[in-house]
This record gives C-alpha cells, structure tokens and sequence, in this order.
C-alpha cells in the first residue's frame, strides 16, 4: 500500500468532484495543468485507481497530464438505484465526456480497458472532435454480444458462426463466487476477490498476491457502496445501438493492447477490433491475462507514449 501511495507523492495532482445527470463522479488529475490530456477510462465494477499509480506516473513523466475517475457505482462515485433509473454504456461514455469537461478538456488520448474500452470506442465513433487517439487495453470489438455467447455456452449450445470465444470457463466460476457478500468484513471480501484476480492475471506471469491484496483493500475503503458496481453488468448488456460495423468510423489512430493469456476476452477480440478499425496496430503482450500487473506498468505506459508521440502536438 505504501508504494501505491509513494508512488505520485512528487507529482502534482487534483482531485475534483464532477456534477453530471444528477450525479457526482471523483475524478483526478495528475501532472502539469497545461500538458496534453490522457483520459484513463477503468473495466466494468472498477474504481478509477485501480490505473496503478506507477503507470499513471510514467505517463505524467512522459509529458501529459492525466485523468483518472470512479464510474458512477464505484470507488467514491454516486451510486445508482439500477432498478428506479436504469442506464447504459453510453450513458457511462457521456460521464466520461463530463470528465473531460470538468477539467476544460476539449480533445484527449483516451485509454480505455474492458468495458472501458468499448466506452472509448463509443467516444471515437460518436464524438469523434473529442478523440485525439485511441486506446484499447484488453478489450473487444464494440458491439459484441458476450452474454449471448456466455448464455451459449452455459446452455451447451454450439456458438453462432464467427462468433468470438466467450470467457474462460474457470473465469466464469470464479466470477461467481467473487461476489461481495453484504456486510462482509475486509478479510472476508480479499479472500473471496485474491481467487479471481489470480484466475483475470493468468497462468504464465508470476502472480503478485500483495499487489493485488494492496490493491482491493484500496477499493474497499473507497467504495460507497461494493454491491453497486454489479450494475455494470446490467448497463453493459442493454446495449449502445452500435455494432462493430461503426469501428470502420473512427479516425482517431488507434492502438489496439491485449495480453496473449487474456481469460476474459480471448486474442481473437483484439484481432478483430483492429481489423474493424482503419489503420489499427495491435500491440499483443505476451504472458498478460485480463489485469494490469505492476510489472507490466512501464511496458504499457510505453507502448502508449510510442502510440501518442506522433499526435501529442
């Protein structure tokens, strides 16, 4: 914990609440005001600092200004009544624009991991003028059905023609039993999460317990309410009215980072976001599952530094 906290102590960052649709978001800056902007755009059921520290500061160190935030139904973020006031995915994109707007950023380098990466593809496909480039991270093509796909395989039925691979089946049981009971103390809650983030970070890189332990005791004593960001689940299956024919849209260059041992969303859903966007590179990470591993932190940081140099004027 103390080395997430170190991590930004010489570099200047703001914290701000963000008013939007009736809700306050948290939301923070970390680097020079007046640099370029990379918004940081986190996974369904994911807070805002779960960007590790160490990779939001070698973007800092690499010339931007970086933005990070909690969706609503996370961290320090209002939590939503799903059942009274049901949103969607884009609903969670025009948070993200409120962001942007919050700190006076009319364009920026949007990163966007799992769902937030198909939040970004919205972005770029809708409010192209606010997308300088694009980042996916671990993420699918926009307009996927993986609960179709899930729903399939539960079924046993056999998936659609071109179909992408569904989650892993050990992940889709490790989803199950992950889920915070109400009430549960800090113990109880990381022994039911340590099990799944082992499965999410795969087989073939060491796995850093403490990293992760740190991690969601962080997202314990931020969390207004841990049962609320389940409703992700639900805004991220009611659709966008997008399919991944609208990728072919985007003009933002577009950087497409997947790890090779991704349980989540197999290789094959970064190969075809990057065959359904103009110029796409795809960048596979060998070794990476669905997680941001410390160790990764400068290896990412990087490929994205290399990614927006040519557009960070």
């Amino acid at each position: 914990m103390a080395r997430q906290e170190n991590e930004l102590a010489h570099t200047p960052h703001r914290e701000r609440t963000v008013h939007t649709d009736g809700l306050e978001l948290w939301a923070q800056e970390i680097g020079e005001p007046d640099r370029p902007a990379v918004l940081l755009v986190m996974g369904a059921q994911a807070q805002g600092t779960q960007w590790n520290d160490g990779f939001v500061r070698r973007l800092a160190d690499g010339g931007f200004r970086v933005i990070r935030y909690d969706h609503r139904d996370t961290g320090r973020s209002s939590t939503v009544d799903f059942a009274a006031r049901p949103y969607t995915v884009a609903d969670m994109a025009s948070d993200a624009l409120a962001v942007l707007d919050a700190f006076g950023t009319d364009r920026a380098h949007v990163v966007g991991a799992s769902l937030g990466g198909i939040i970004a593809q919205l972005l770029a496909v809708t409010h192209p003028e606010r997308v300088r480039t694009l980042t996916g991270l671990s993420s699918q093509p926009l307009g996927t059905d993986t609960a179709a796909a899930v729903q399939r395989l539960m079924a046993g039925e056999a998936p659609l023609p071109d179909e992408l691979p569904p989650p892993a089946p050990e992940l889709l049981a490790a989803l199950v039993s992950a889920l915070p009971q109400p009430g549960s103390g800090v113990e109880d809650y990381l022994a039911a999460r340590l099990p799944l983030w082992k499965v999410l970070h795969g087989p073939a890189l060491p796995f850093p317990e403490e990293a992760y332990r740190a991690m969601e005791r962080r997202v314990y004593e931020r969390a207004r309410d841990l049962g609320a960001a389940a409703n992700h689940a639900f805004a991220g299956t009611s659709g966008t009215d997008r399919s991944t024919a609208d990728l072919a849209s985007v003009k933002a260059p577009t950087l497409v980072l997947h790890g090779t041992q991704d349980p989540m969303f197999p290789p094959a859903h970064a190969e075809a976001t990057a065959a359904a966007i103009p110029g796409a590179r795809l960048v596979l990470v060998e070794g990476m599952g669905h997680t941001l591993p410390p160790e990764l932190d400068d290896r990412l940081a990087e490929e994205i530094l290399r990614h927006t140099a040519a557009s960070n004027s």
